[in-house]
């Protein structure tokens, strides 16, 4: 049997399909076991950036061990076209407002133009508050500090 492999992506369409997409997961390592969780994403100058809730199984993981695997995938129904990126890195909680603000900002933009406002609830949120809830002080924005070159597959 011949060994048919995937071709690699470049850098720079790793990066268009960062900009692109808006949902990743996020695998965490608990213990022995990966914990695995889909979040929106935002990308800003090659940046990724994520919102979390102040609770829950993912904030205690994280707050143990901020090294984890941010996958992206996207593909066609019939599967035609399709790809997968996978970065490994470290989430850097954010303490600049600045940056910070910028971030809510760009996260709000995108889930209003993307999403249903069902979505707020993934963020922790409740959604007949409506989106402007989202801009409440205090919200936990982390960045991945990428370890390493993505790595990024495609359909031939």
């Amino acid at each position: 049997m011949k060994i048919i492999k995937l071709p690699r992506m470049d850098i720079k369409e790793i990066r268009e399909a960062l900009t692109n997409e808006k949902l990743c997961r996020i695998a965490f390592i608990e213990d022995n076991f990966p914990y695995i969780s889909p979040f929106q994403y935002v990308n800003i100058e090659n940046t990724l950036y994520f919102h979390f809730t102040n609770y829950g199984k993912k904030k205690k993981i994280l707050e143990k061990n901020r090294n984890v695997c941010v996958y992206i995938e996207h593909f066609e129904k019939d599967l035609s076209q399709y790809f997968f990126i996978s970065i490994q890195g470290e989430l850097i909680l954010l303490d600049d407002s600045k940056e910070k603000t910028l971030v809510i900002q760009k996260i709000l933009e995108e889930a209003r133009k993307q999403f249903s406002i069902n979505f707020l609830t993934a963020h922790g949120f409740d959604k007949d508050k409506g989106w402007d809830t989202f801009k409440k002080e205090n919200l936990l924005i982390y960045k991945l500090k990428e370890v390493g070159e993505p790595i990024g597959l495609k359909s031939l």
